[in-house]
Protein backbone atom coordinates (compact mmCIF):
# COMPACT_ATOMS: atom_id res chain seq x y z
CA UNK A 1 0.00 0.00 0.00
CA UNK A 2 1.33 3.33 -0.70
CA UNK A 3 -0.02 6.51 1.37
CA UNK A 4 0.50 10.62 1.16
CA UNK A 5 1.42 11.72 4.27
CA UNK A 6 1.11 15.47 5.12
CA UNK A 7 2.52 16.59 8.47
CA UNK A 8 2.58 20.03 9.81
CA UNK A 9 5.74 22.07 10.49
CA UNK A 10 6.24 24.78 13.23
CA UNK A 11 9.38 26.79 11.51
CA UNK A 12 10.39 30.02 13.50
CA UNK A 13 11.87 32.38 11.55
CA UNK A 14 14.10 35.77 12.89
CA UNK A 15 14.25 39.11 11.74
CA UNK A 16 10.96 39.70 9.79
CA UNK A 17 8.13 42.74 9.56
CA UNK A 18 4.97 41.04 7.62
CA UNK A 19 3.53 37.70 7.36
CA UNK A 20 4.73 37.21 3.58
CA UNK A 21 8.04 37.88 4.53
CA UNK A 22 8.30 35.34 7.01
CA UNK A 23 6.22 32.81 5.10
CA UNK A 24 8.88 33.06 2.33
CA UNK A 25 11.90 32.97 4.38
CA UNK A 26 10.16 29.80 6.32
CA UNK A 27 10.05 27.68 2.75
CA UNK A 28 12.95 28.72 2.08
CA UNK A 29 14.55 27.59 4.97
CA UNK A 30 13.16 24.51 5.23
CA UNK A 31 13.52 23.74 1.35
CA UNK A 32 17.68 24.27 2.37
CA UNK A 33 17.38 21.43 5.30
CA UNK A 34 15.12 19.20 3.12
CA UNK A 35 17.36 19.24 -0.10
CA UNK A 36 19.00 16.95 -1.58
CA UNK A 37 18.20 14.10 0.64
CA UNK A 38 14.06 15.12 0.28
CA UNK A 39 13.74 17.00 -2.64
CA UNK A 40 10.40 15.01 -3.23
CA UNK A 41 8.69 16.87 -0.26
CA UNK A 42 6.18 19.18 -1.21
CA UNK A 43 6.32 22.81 0.80
CA UNK A 44 3.07 24.08 0.69
CA UNK A 45 2.17 27.16 3.66
CA UNK A 46 -0.56 25.14 6.48
CA UNK A 47 -3.87 26.53 7.59
CA UNK A 48 -4.39 27.80 11.00
CA UNK A 49 -7.53 28.55 12.69
CA UNK A 50 -8.78 30.38 15.66
CA UNK A 51 -10.47 28.51 18.18
CA UNK A 52 -14.12 30.60 16.91
CA UNK A 53 -13.65 29.03 13.59
CA UNK A 54 -11.98 32.21 12.05
CA UNK A 55 -9.41 31.38 9.62
CA UNK A 56 -5.68 33.09 10.31
CA UNK A 57 -2.68 33.74 8.53
CA UNK A 58 0.06 30.80 8.35
CA UNK A 59 2.29 33.12 10.47
CA UNK A 60 2.46 34.39 13.40
CA UNK A 61 4.09 37.66 14.09
CA UNK A 62 5.64 38.62 17.78
CA UNK A 63 8.71 41.11 18.34
CA UNK A 64 10.42 40.66 14.62
CA UNK A 65 10.08 36.48 15.37
CA UNK A 66 7.19 34.85 13.59
CA UNK A 67 6.34 31.03 13.86
CA UNK A 68 5.10 29.58 10.56
CA UNK A 69 2.57 26.93 10.21
CA UNK A 70 4.28 24.69 6.89
CA UNK A 71 2.31 21.58 5.70
CA UNK A 72 4.96 19.06 4.19
CA UNK A 73 3.47 16.62 1.73
CA UNK A 74 5.14 12.56 0.93
CA UNK A 75 4.25 9.77 -0.68
CA UNK A 76 5.41 6.97 1.66
CA UNK A 77 5.69 3.60 -0.56
CA UNK A 78 5.25 -0.14 0.65
CA UNK A 79 3.77 0.23 4.17
CA UNK A 80 0.86 -2.11 5.89
CA UNK A 81 -1.13 0.67 7.66
CA UNK A 82 -1.39 4.34 7.80
CA UNK A 83 0.24 4.13 11.24
CA UNK A 84 3.51 2.65 9.39
CA UNK A 85 3.09 5.15 6.43
CA UNK A 86 2.87 8.19 9.21
CA UNK A 87 6.20 7.05 11.67
CA UNK A 88 8.43 6.57 8.40
CA UNK A 89 7.30 10.51 6.93
CA UNK A 90 7.75 11.49 10.66
CA UNK A 91 11.34 10.33 10.67
CA UNK A 92 12.44 10.72 7.81
CA UNK A 93 11.43 14.95 8.28
CA UNK A 94 12.28 15.08 11.54
CA UNK A 95 16.00 13.76 11.00
CA UNK A 96 16.76 16.82 8.71
CA UNK A 97 14.16 19.22 10.60
CA UNK A 98 16.15 19.49 13.98
CA UNK A 99 14.36 21.54 16.45
CA UNK A 100 11.14 21.97 14.74
CA UNK A 101 8.05 20.49 15.48
CA UNK A 102 6.22 18.02 13.54
CA UNK A 103 2.62 16.66 13.67
CA UNK A 104 1.32 14.40 11.32
CA UNK A 105 -2.17 15.70 9.83
CA UNK A 106 -3.49 13.05 7.57
CA UNK A 107 -2.98 10.01 5.94
CA UNK A 108 -4.55 9.07 2.43
CA UNK A 109 -3.89 5.88 1.02
CA UNK A 110 -3.33 6.06 -2.58
CA UNK A 111 -4.39 3.81 -5.24
CA UNK A 112 -2.10 1.41 -6.76
CA UNK A 113 -1.03 2.33 -10.16
CA UNK A 114 0.61 -1.17 -10.63
CA UNK A 115 -3.11 -2.65 -10.11
CA UNK A 116 -4.51 -0.26 -12.39
CA UNK A 117 -1.66 -1.27 -15.03
CA UNK A 118 -1.99 -4.70 -15.02
CA UNK A 119 -5.61 -4.98 -15.69
CA UNK A 120 -4.71 -2.46 -18.48
CA UNK A 121 -1.94 -5.17 -19.73
CA UNK A 122 -3.83 -8.03 -19.48
CA UNK A 123 -6.63 -6.89 -21.88
CA UNK A 124 -3.82 -5.53 -24.26
CA UNK A 125 -2.07 -8.73 -24.00
CA UNK A 126 -4.45 -11.05 -26.58
CA UNK A 127 -3.37 -8.92 -29.42
CA UNK A 128 0.33 -8.19 -28.44
CA UNK A 129 0.80 -11.63 -28.12
CA UNK A 130 -0.78 -13.01 -31.28
CA UNK A 131 1.58 -10.05 -33.16
CA UNK A 132 4.79 -11.08 -31.16
CA UNK A 133 4.08 -14.79 -32.07
CA UNK A 134 4.22 -14.18 -35.68
CA UNK A 135 7.21 -11.85 -36.16
CA UNK A 136 9.11 -14.52 -33.46
CA UNK A 137 8.57 -16.84 -36.13
CA UNK A 138 9.94 -14.48 -39.12
CA UNK A 139 13.19 -13.52 -37.24
CA UNK A 140 16.36 -16.12 -36.97
CA UNK A 141 17.07 -16.95 -33.06
CA UNK A 142 20.83 -16.33 -33.66
CA UNK A 143 19.79 -12.84 -34.01
CA UNK A 144 18.99 -11.83 -30.46
CA UNK A 145 21.86 -13.62 -28.91
CA UNK A 146 24.52 -11.94 -31.56
CA UNK A 147 23.39 -8.58 -30.61
CA UNK A 148 23.82 -9.44 -26.74
CA UNK A 149 27.41 -9.98 -27.62
CA UNK A 150 27.86 -6.96 -29.64
CA UNK A 151 26.72 -5.00 -26.30
CA UNK A 152 28.89 -6.55 -24.08
CA UNK A 153 31.61 -5.67 -26.70
CA UNK A 154 30.64 -1.98 -26.86
CA UNK A 155 30.76 -1.99 -23.03
CA UNK A 156 34.08 -3.37 -22.66
CA UNK A 157 35.36 -0.87 -25.76
CA UNK A 158 33.42 2.11 -23.61
CA UNK A 159 34.58 1.55 -20.21
CA UNK A 160 38.21 1.42 -19.31
CA UNK A 161 39.44 -1.57 -17.32
CA UNK A 162 40.09 -0.64 -13.50
CA UNK A 163 43.24 -1.17 -13.25
CA UNK A 164 44.09 1.58 -16.30
CA UNK A 165 41.83 4.42 -14.07
CA UNK A 166 44.23 3.30 -11.09
CA UNK A 167 47.67 3.29 -13.15
CA UNK A 168 46.72 7.08 -14.03
CA UNK A 169 45.66 8.41 -10.75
Amino acid sequence: MNCRVVVEAAVPVFDVETPDEAIRIAISKTGEMLNPDLNYVEINMGERTSPSGEELPPAFIAADEALVALELEMTVFNVEREEHASRIARKEIGQLLENIPLEVKRVDELEDEDDDEESDETEDDGDEAAQTDDETEREPENESSESESRSDDDDEEILPEFEDLVEES
